[in-house]
């Protein structure tokens, strides 16, 4: 019943080598969209994910296009702060990728233009923020998913 974690251009290694522990905590698979921000040998990448990163189940895409083109028949949703759907809506089934972009913009605007029906967001209920850190926005996503699929 694996989920898919996809990150788009991640920038934070530390979030990224989270977000890989994370994948191999809920037996999820990890695609990982270049460009990145670091270098994937980074040692706050590896910090991050401990010694776990040797057992995740990672998939790299030279960019976004190459990403597409390879799931295009694959079930997604779209997680970004301007999401008019709440993730509580979100329709999870087995293999669903998860998709989320960048720590500093988020998806494109034309990432989230193309998947409107399929664009959601995390509640947040103060309007002193514009997001939340990456890493805990997966975990929120990715658990909730795993809670609806047992």
């Amino acid at each position: 019943m694996p989920l898919n974690i996809v990150l788009i251009e991640p920038e934070i290694p530390n979030n990224t080598g989270n977000i890989g522990r994370l994948a191999l905590a809920s037996g999820s698979n990890l695609h990982l969209v270049k460009p990145f921000g670091f270098n994937i040998d980074d040692k706050r990448l590896k910090r991050a994910g401990l010694d776990y990163w040797q057992h995740l189940n990672v998939t790299y895409y030279d960019n976004v296009d190459d990403f597409f083109k390879i799931n295009k028949d694959k079930k997604m949703v779209f997680l970004s702060s301007h999401g008019a759907q709440s993730h509580w809506d979100i329709n999870y089934t087995e293999d669903l990728f998860l998709v989320f972009g960048k720590e500093s913009v988020g998806l494109s605007k034309d990432i989230t233009e193309r998947h409107l029906k399929s664009l959601f967001k995390i509640p947040m209920y103060s309007d002193k923020i514009r997001s939340l850190n990456l890493a805990n926005a997966v975990s929120i996503v990715v658990y909730e998913g795993l809670n609806r699929l047992k």
